[in-house]
């Protein structure tokens, strides 16, 4: 497989598909918790769209990871949730409604801020010099296609047909899991040769920022006196991002498939630490 095909065709259409599968779940209720727990959705933003980003960013400066690397995760870092963490919430009996709700306002907000944010990082991390670039007004309306057009898309559907939209969303959540998988093995096997050295780089400082979100996350809705299940709504939302959506900003968007190396670290990592972390929530009750 060329790594035109792979980034150029198959991520973005996957991200579309992936994103419809999210709008096939959502419905005006999951925005109008916005107002109904507005307590939880603050906290919840605050922590994944500001906590999140300064934390990678000081991962980033305290590793003196490459440039290029470093830039690739904090792509990583300001991208969203997806159907990953409302999967890890739903395992750990947390508030599903809550995670699906911060998924869609994140996502909503996402094409607005990742822009400006990663193109910020590119000109911090490496210089004015660099051949890469992110143009801020194209890449939003390349986002808003791949992204918010999909979900809207779904959420049409599930309002017209809903039986319909029910069981082709069921397909699509695992969809979406599986296929993160399918490209991170496509990626590690086209690279297998710099897989250690890509680990060497990349593999410690996303992992502690896997870590570190899962638990920032949970503690400061814990700290602020929100219930066991959206404390644990939380740390999962903060922890486990949208890898794919991560891919094609640094694969598509970028072109530079030194970006997407913090987006395969953390997108592997991630299923293990969310795994023991949904286990640490089960036994502490």
């Amino acid at each position: 497989m060329s790594p035109d095909l792979l980034t150029q065709v198959i991520l973005p259409v996957s991200l579309f598909i992936i994103m419809f599968g999210m709008g096939l779940s959502l419905k005006i209720a999951h925005f109008q918790l916005v107002l109904q727990a507005p307590k939880a959705i603050a906290i919840g933003l605050f922590a994944q769209m500001a906590l999140l980003p300064l934390l990678a960013f000081l991962i980033a400066i305290l590793f003196s990871l490459p440039p290029e690397i470093a830039v690739g995760l904090m792509i990583i870092a300001l991208a969203p949730g997806g159907a990953t963490s409302n999967l890890f919430t739903y395992l750990a009996k947390g508030d599903v409604s809550l995670s699906i709700s911060l998924t869609a306002v994140v996502s909503l907000i996402t094409p607005f801020t990742l822009p400006i944010m990663v193109a910020l990082s590119m000109v911090y991390f490496m210089g004015d010099s660099t051949s890469f670039s992110l143009p801020i007004i194209p890449t939003l309306l390349q986002l808003f296609a791949i992204t918010l057009l999909p979900v809207a898309l779904g959420m049409w559907v599930l309002a017209h047909w809903q039986r319909v939209a029910q069981k082709i969303e069921r397909v699509l959540k695992w969809f979406s899991v599986l296929f993160l998988l399918l490209i991170i093995v496509l990626i590690v096997l086209k690279n297998s040769a710099q897989m250690g050295a890509f680990f060497a780089q990349a593999g410690l400082a996303t992992l502690i920022l896997n870590i570190s979100a899962l638990f920032i996350g949970y503690q400061l809705a814990k700290w602020t006196k929100l219930p066991q299940r959206q404390a644990t709504t939380i740390g999962f939302e903060v922890g486990i991002q949208n890898g794919t959506l991560a891919l094609v900003v640094a694969g598509t968007l970028i072109g530079n498939e030194a970006m997407m190396i913090p987006a395969v670290t953390y997108s592997i990592l991630m299923f293990f630490s969310g795994g023991l972390f949904g286990w640490w929530l089960q036994k502490r009750g």
